[in-house]
């Protein structure tokens, strides 16, 4: 997949274009109707399939106070999430102020310009430009004139409400993963780098990988069996999400334990599936009980998997 971050960019990618326009946080199912249109397309014309996004978010910009955590924080683990669905190129489109006060004319001049273009998907209810003035139907207009097609996916239902990155940020965050796994369509995962730490883990036997999170909706704090990816192989593990009360930590911090595992982690990328939870944080006496429960952890996550 090739990133870019203009629609102008895109004049030389060749071959008809797909575009689904969206945030797109959480790559979820309703998320995945505009996407799936969009590649579905490029594939009928032999064409290229694109989805065009914004960073920051719109709201983190435009009302920061409510902006809530992200399901997806780092664009590489959407671009990983966006090519295993079959597209090719990710428009990240800067988004500011300057920006949002723009008429919506301004963005259908620059989109409907693009050379080659031959269909855009959204959601039924997207909206663009100064005071959310541009609509779907503002955009069919534009391509009716300029032989474009235009699509809205409908929202996709669950349960008898619409899958939305609110309800399934509210699912992590009580710790209801099988309800997340249900509205993204993946499994739950988090994305980062790992970092060096205070090898405290080593120290006592059992190291551990230090995950550089972002801003993301991460579940409630404990012990999980966790799967992750590392270099396109994958392992499992025991996975501690939180404080670390008996050693003190200064922020959340993930550390993961991978069985059977020996070589230099640091600076690498890493993926993370939790699984089954097994036990919240405790503060131990000292280190010598925490090593004598850590073993326990790991023999217990060891019989489930």
């Amino acid at each position: 997949m090739k990133r870019i971050t203009s629609l102008v960019e895109l004049g030389g990618a060749g071959g008809p274009l797909h575009l689904a326009l969206g945030v797109f946080d959480g790559v979820h199912l309703g998320h995945r109707a505009v996407i799936d249109a969009a590649v579905a397309g490029a594939k009928e014309s032999g064409g290229i399939a694109v989805v065009v996004t914004f960073e920051p978010f719109p709201i983190q910009v435009l009302a920061p106070e409510k902006a809530p955590r992200r399901i997806l924080a780092s664009l590489e683990h959407k671009e990983r999430l966006l090519e295993a669905l079959g597209v090719s190129y990710l428009v990240v489109l800067p988004f500011t102020k300057e920006f949002a006060e723009q008429e919506a004319g301004v963005f259908t001049d620059a989109l409907f310009g693009i050379e080659g273009l031959r269909q855009v998907t959204v959601g039924e209810g997207w909206k663009f430009g100064r005071d959310r003035g541009g609509t779907v139907e503002l955009l069919r207009e534009w391509g009716e004139e300029k032989g474009v097609a235009v699509d809205a996916a409908a929202p996709v239902m669950m349960q008898g409400e619409m899958i939305s990155s609110t309800r399934i940020r509210q699912a992590i965050r009580d710790g209801n993963l099988e309800a997340a796994t249900s509205m993204l369509g993946r499994k739950f995962s988090v994305f980062g780098v790992v970092a060096h730490g205070r090898q405290l883990g080593g120290k006592i036997g059992t190291p551990t990988a230090n995950i550089e999170v972002g801003d993301e909706q991460l579940p409630p704090d404990g012990v999980y069996v966790v799967k992750a990816e590392v270099g396109g192989v994958m392992r499992n593990g025991v996975g501690n999400l939180g404080m670390r009360p008996t050693v003190g930590a200064e922020r959340r911090l993930l550390e993961v334990h991978l069985f059977d595992f020996e070589g230099d982690l640091y600076g690498k990328e890493i993926e993370v599936w939790f699984g089954p939870y097994l036990r919240g944080e405790e503060k131990f006496a000292g280190v010598e009980e925490l090593k004598v429960q850590i073993g326990k952890d790991l023999e217990r996550a060891r019989g489930m998997l």
